[in-house]
């Protein structure tokens, strides 16, 4: 069995109740309900909530709310990795038995379902624990800046300076909106960054993360882009497909 998980804990501090904020006509959550919904690769679509008015959404657009989160894991400091532990757990000790369980998160408006399905066919290639989305940096990170408390600015590596942008190594990080993974894997709580993980190469243009409300902005404006580009090439109202 394949289950989605969506962690969507309901004491968001910088933007109130972020995780079922308005976004483009539905809560937020609910673009990610639907992409999961839609891609066809779940038995069972689980939020993972502390908060009863997530939890109503929730079930709105078709999730399912089996549990309320532990309050230790539902606070600023908690991961994603001890939630989806809880939940793969709670669902062993349920009697189910899932063999993949993907954490996609609330506020990833952007997620596409061939992006999910991608996913899940790489993790059984191989030896493989983690399939999760990542974006490349735009600059070369080994040239990146620091500024310093007095206001100066340092490199963080001073030997990388009469080096040539294009002679650089690229680099990648999280694009935050999925991460398949198998059972085992999240029970352990290993690292998703490491050898037995890989990784889905998105555009740049399709990743925005949400944690603020200047981040919330730019997240419509790109939103309302994709969806006119998409809109004016193949006449479709959205631009998850």
């Amino acid at each position: 069995m394949k289950i989605a998980v969506i962690p969507a804990r309901g004491g968001s501090k910088r933007i109130t109740k972020k995780n079922i904020r308005p976004f483009f006509g539905k809560p937020i959550i609910g673009w990610t309900i639907e992409a999961a919904r839609d891609s066809g690769c779940f038995e069972k679509i689980v939020v993972s909530t502390d908060d009863d008015e997530i939890a109503q959404v929730a079930r709105s657009f078709g999730a399912e709310v089996p549990f309320i989160r532990p309050a230790d894991i539902s606070n600023d400091h908690a991961g994603t990795t001890p939630v989806m532990a809880h939940a793969t757990q709670w669902f062993m000790d349920s009697g189910i038995q899932p063999s993949l369980v993907c954490c996609l998160y609330a506020t990833a408006p952007f997620i596409q379902t061939s992006d999910i399905q991608r996913g899940m066919a790489m993790m059984k290639t191989g030896n493989i624990d983690f399939v999760f989305t990542v974006t490349r940096y735009s600059s070369p990170i080994q040239r990146a800046l620091r500024i310093r408390g007095n206001g100066q600015v340092a490199m963080f590596n001073p030997d990388q300076f009469n080096q040539r942008s294009q002679d650089l190594e690229a680099a990648w990080h999280d694009a935050g909106q999925f991460y398949w993974g198998r059972s085992e894997a999240w029970l352990k709580e290993l690292p998703v960054f490491a050898a037995n993980s890989l990784p889905i190469d998105i555009p740049g243009h399709r990743v925005q993360d949400i944690d603020s409300l200047e981040d919330w902005k730019r997240a419509e404006k790109l939103f309302r882009l994709l969806q006119e580009e998409t809109e004016n090439s193949l006449g479709t109202t959205s631009i998850l497909s």
